[in-house]
């Protein structure tokens, strides 16, 4: 275990990966921050948070401005003497880098290739993430918490948030940057990467590891029962669970009248789709579950939830 945990180490000191350490470190921090002044707008009340918030612009933030800026300035001036740059040798065709990964803004994409088909984690959540940012201000109806911290006034709004991006993105960065080794492997911070590992992984599809019932039949021809169980899994999980929640709770809950049926659908179907991708994760990563609906059109186009 020591051993790996140093390999761990290396693994953290490297050039590369000393910026997504410090990001951990920043977020961690700040988010820490955000919710400690939450709290404390809660308790004190919303005027006194915005009467303490209240800073002359000059002398008084444009002198922090100043300073911070010059900080700034000497951190970098420091870390590029200290640190080299993480410069490689020419990029060669017969060497491929094991493993082979993307900056670390992409590696969340890159690690739900894991979990998804390349058409879902590369082209349609990155979409789903943009139209549901677009669509925020428009389906959000609660109009408190604007312009300071507040914890008590928005609980939905930032549960989502620190979920989404907190747990789930930044996780996803984490798990890439340190725990994806050779061949794309995961390692465990005390284990040592091993360029020679070989994992025997069986992969199944959903309704073959509960009903033993195939993806395909002996033909090639998809099979009909999988791919009709599949459809009503995801119809249910997207459509019949928000019309529940709608039908029982749409007369006692004044959030549900407030929202209408449109602003709630959509908010529900974007929710739903993000708790996809940790729910995906656990089948994969616990019981090597691959896909939980296949089905083609024709023999080039395939879909695989």
């Amino acid at each position: 275990m020591g051993e790996g945990l140093h390999n761990f180490w290396k693994i953290l000191s490297v050039p590369d990966n000393v910026p997504i350490v410090l990001m951990i470190f920043f977020v961690s921090f700040y988010t820490w921050l955000a919710f400690k002044q939450a709290r404390h707008n809660d308790r004190y009340g919303i005027q006194e948070a915005l009467e303490s918030d209240k800073v002359q612009v000059w002398p008084y933030l444009v002198k922090i401005e100043f300073l911070v800026t010059i900080l700034v300035m000497i951190i970098l001036t420091v870390w590029s003497i200290t640190i080299n740059a993480p410069l490689e040798e020419a990029a060669n065709p017969t060497l491929t880098p094991n493993p082979s990964k993307a900056p670390w803004y992409f590696l969340g994409l890159q690690e739900m290739l894991v979990y998804f088909d390349p058409w879902i984690a590369g082209v349609m959540l990155p979409t789903f993430i943009l139209i549901g940012l677009i669509l925020v201000p428009y389906i959000d109806i609660n109009t408190k918490g604007n312009g300071y911290y507040t914890l008590k006034e928005r609980p939905f709004a930032i549960s989502v948030f620190a979920i989404g991006f907190l747990v789930l993105w930044v996780a996803l960065i984490v798990l890439g940057t340190f725990m994806r080794g050779p061949g794309w492997y995961f390692f465990w911070p005390w284990e040592f990467w091993d360029t020679h590992r070989v994992v025997a992984l069986t992969n199944v599809d959903l309704f073959d590891w509960i009903f033993g019932i195939t993806t395909k039949n002996i033909d090639g021809s998809f099979n009909l029962i999988q791919v009709a169980l599949g459809g009503l899994l995801i119809v249910g999980y997207l459509v019949a669970i928000p019309m529940f929640v709608w039908k029982k709770y749409k007369t006692s809950s004044p959030t549900l009248k407030e929202m209408g049926v449109w602003k709630y659908a959509t908010t529900a179907a974007l929710f739903l789709i993000m708790a996809g991708l940790p729910i995906k994760m656990f089948l994969r990563l616990m019981f090597n579950i691959k896909y939980v609906w296949v089905f083609g059109v024709g023999h080039d186009l395939f879909f695989n939830i």
